[in-house]
């Protein structure tokens, strides 16, 4: 019974979230708001809407690490999870606002937040400031939305906006925002039930469970919506999507789970692991990125080993498995050496590519 509401609960989120971001980008569209606008901001939140009734959810309940746990873990899942997907379907093209601006933020707030963290707790004060540099983001972004080009605005359009004056009736959009918000909400309950007894049952810790099951099972949408896109041949939306949802994860999710829960408790062992690890995956979405402007089917499959590393070292440290050691120094002393030589030597005939050009 405990699995059925866990999964019923998945379920309902992610139909929720589909309800919610078409009905406000409906919403959006009926007045004027521009398709490009709509992607950056309704849709950047209805994916996310997941990771933020769960994270809320669990702040009130007193789960913080599962809160907190939700947030680091659907920022690794997006990117070594999802961009390695999408990119083993298509290489991605990465737009050059990504690479300029948005991954140097999602670098430093992933620094601010390992800092922010670093004594324990996530503070009401702190969870404020990440809510209100995400309203100075969001506000950026529309403003240079609108110096974007044609091209892209009709790209956003085909993949999540209505036309103007065909939007159908604002009742109906209204209608589809209300039930969507009811879905999440009910479904973020029972997920977070769930989860919380089988972790109990199964002697493993909340935050572990938070990385894993809850992590992914939020990132649903973002899934469907980065692999929809690489299908579709459009390309820089995968990737938008991935580090658009991550900037708001840090910035609003765990900004308001902080505000909303009275602070947020943060294990040693988050601290210690979980965040340098999603720090880490931040800083290397920089050189690959870089790359040519795009991520390679090899860089993805990269990606995508990496996230079963990181699984699987998961579920090893819950088990106090006696093989962890061994397997951590595996990590450390061969694959991380490897990747980073790769990358550098990568980046830097991409450098030399440049400036020949």
């Amino acid at each position: 019974m405990i699995v059925l509401k866990l999964i019923v609960g998945l379920i309902l989120l992610v139909v929720g979230a589909e309800a919610l971001v078409r009905g406000a980008s409906r919403i959006a569209a009926s007045f004027g708001i521009t398709p490009l606008v709509i992607g950056l901001t309704v849709v950047a939140f209805g994916t996310s809407s997941p990771e933020l009734a769960v994270s809320v959810m669990s702040s009130l309940s007193g789960a913080s690490d599962i809160a907190l746990g939700n947030v680091v873990g659907s920022n690794i899942f997006n990117v070594l999870f999802i961009l390695g997907i999408s990119a083993l379907i298509i290489p991605l093209a990465v737009h050059q606002q990504i690479i300029k601006m948005d991954v140097p933020i999602l670098i430093g707030l992933s620094l601010l937040t390992w800092w922010m963290a670093s004594d324990g707790n996530i503070q009401v004060w702190e969870g404020s400031i990440l809510i209100l540099l995400g309203i100075a983001y969001m506000l950026l972004l529309i403003r240079m939305s609108k110096k974007e080009k044609k091209a892209i605005e009709q790209e956003y359009d085909e993949a999540f906006g209505e036309q103007k004056g065909k939007s159908g009736k604002i009742w109906m959009s209204a209608l589809f925002v209300l039930a969507g918000l009811a879905l999440l909400v009910l479904g973020s309950r029972w997920l977070v039930d769930g989860a919380v007894y089988i972790a109990k049952s199964l002697g493993v810790s909340d935050l572990v469970i938070g990385l894993t099951i809850i992590a992914a099972g939020t990132s649903l949408p973002e899934v469907a919506t980065s692999i929809i896109a690489a299908l579709r041949g459009e390309r820089d939306i995968a990737v938008g999507n991935v580090v658009g949802s991550n900037l708001f994860n840090i910035f609003f999710i765990l900004g308001i789970a902080a505000v909303s829960g009275g602070g947020i408790g943060v294990a040693d062992s988050a601290i210690r692991f979980d965040l340098p690890v999603m720090t880490v995956v931040a800083f290397a979405c920089l050189p690959i990125f870089f790359t040519g402007s795009k991520l390679d089917r090899w860089e993805g499959a990269v990606f995508l080993l990496y996230y079963i590393a990181y699984t699987a070292y998961l579920i090893l440290a819950s088990q106090n498995s006696s093989s962890l050691e061994a397997y951590s120094h595996a990590i450390l002393w061969f694959a991380v050496p490897i990747t980073i030589l790769t990358l550098g030597i990568v980046t830097w005939r991409q450098a030399k590519r440049n400036k020949a050009v």
